[in-house]
């Protein structure tokens, strides 16, 4: 048994014990216990971690602790120099894409709708998820922090706010997405591409309404679904448009 002393930064302390947030504090660890262990065993996910350092030193989710070892552990974004920091992520993602737990519907559609390949099901096992985000190299999101300390999961975001808006503002902020977006290139429903169409080929398929309205439309051939930009689409330009001035203003103060 040995003992190490932590201090976590920022928006990490909301997974520690109340007791333990904004300070150091000493713990015993096993003889063996590696930096990973430990800051999960604490309550903070692996995949909420950035950069950690012990001693001093830039260390990675393998360095065995050692007595006496003070470890300092950062979120994404702290003000911090490390350099060069030490990677902690197993392989870095080639095209941003995302797999949503059962709780984030609302979320997962108003990702797909800025145009980012979200996959969702209300039935998703644990495991099915993190099977799929280890296939398919997805980030995890999540309101379940156990979810994200599974060994298969090495990119995921815990989310913190309830309301799907918040959630969506609170990952494009995490993952600086703003300048990413391409939005109503997929389908709400399904995540499947959709591609333009011509009005004849869907008039029969519209409300009256639509039909003399709009010339304008999309649809999904895995689905069928056909949309067009009425007054739900002008709401939701409105509130990407907001959110990409608002992320391209952040960016620029970082």
């Amino acid at each position: 048994m040995v003992t190490a002393t932590f201090c976590f930064h920022e928006e990490l302390n909301e997974f520690l014990l109340p007791e333990r947030r904004g300070r150091e504090f000493t713990v015993p660890c096993a003889r063996n216990a590696t930096t990973k262990h430990m800051i999960e065993a604490l309550g903070v996910p692996h995949t909420e971690v950035e950069v950690i350092l012990v001693n001093g030193q830039a260390a990675g989710f393998d360095r065995l602790l050692h007595e006496g070892d003070y470890v300092a552990v950062y979120p994404r974004f702290a003000s911090l120099d490390v350099k060069p920091p030490l990677p902690l992520r197993e392989w870095p993602l080639p095209v941003i894409r995302f797999v949503a737990d059962s709780h984030l519907g609302g979320l997962a559609r108003l990702l797909r709708m800025a145009g980012f390949d979200t996959l969702y099901r209300n039935d998703y096992l644990d495991s099915e998820i993190a099977d799929i985000a280890g296939r398919e190299q997805r980030i995890v999101l999540t309101r379940d922090r156990d979810l994200l300390k599974q060994r298969g999961i090495s990119h995921g975001c815990y989310v913190h706010a309830l309301k799907p808006a918040r959630q969506f503002g609170e990952i494009v902020a995490r993952l600086d997405l703003a300048r990413s977006f391409n939005p109503f290139t997929l389908c709400l429903e399904c995540n499947a591409p959709v591609r333009e169409i011509e009005k004849k080929y869907v008039f029969r398929r519209l409300p009256i309404s639509v039909q003399a309205r709009h010339e304008y439309f999309t649809i999904c051939d895995l689905c069928g679904r056909v949309f067009w930009e009425g007054s739900h689409w002008q709401r939701m330009r409105q509130f990407l448009d907001e959110m990409i001035r608002s992320g391209s203003a952040s960016s620029d103060d970082r």
